[in-house]
């Protein structure tokens, strides 16, 4: 029992890993900026990477977020999205890897990266 959980597990890591690299891959591939990955593995229940990523416009926000979601169908992985409408700020919830694709402006104003990075890196606080 606990062998075959253990390979669930670690299925489910690979699966991750492949959806990350095509993530990273697309956003490249369409000329992303800034992109950043952060690995919430055992920080988290919500997702394993956290990837950050500007275009320079709304177009350009958009047209990567349709690109990926393009890659991701391409390989087998069914993906979400919010934010398409406005394309300030687009969401795509690929599985275990969340994809925020922001103008640069409305991603420094979130500043995501600097938030998750202190939350992973807090230390929890004993209980007197």
């Amino acid at each position: 029992m606990a062998r075959s959980a253990a390979k669930k597990i670690e299925t489910e890591l690979a699966v991750d890993d492949k959806i990350l690299e095509i993530v990273k891959k697309s956003l490249d591939d369409n000329k992303a900026e800034d992109v950043e990955v952060i690995d919430l593995r055992g920080k988290t229940s919500i997702a394993s990477y956290m990837v950050v990523a500007s275009g320079t416009s709304q177009r350009h926000v958009a047209s990567l977020a349709e690109h990926l979601q393009e890659d991701l169908k391409k390989q087998g992985f069914v993906s979400s999205t919010e934010g398409e409408e406005k394309a300030d700020w687009v969401l795509i919830d690929a599985f275990d890897v969340i994809v925020h694709i922001f103008k640069p402006e409305v991603r420094e104003f979130y500043n995501l990266e600097k938030m998750w990075k202190a939350l992973i890196t807090a230390k929890p606080e004993k209980v007197k």
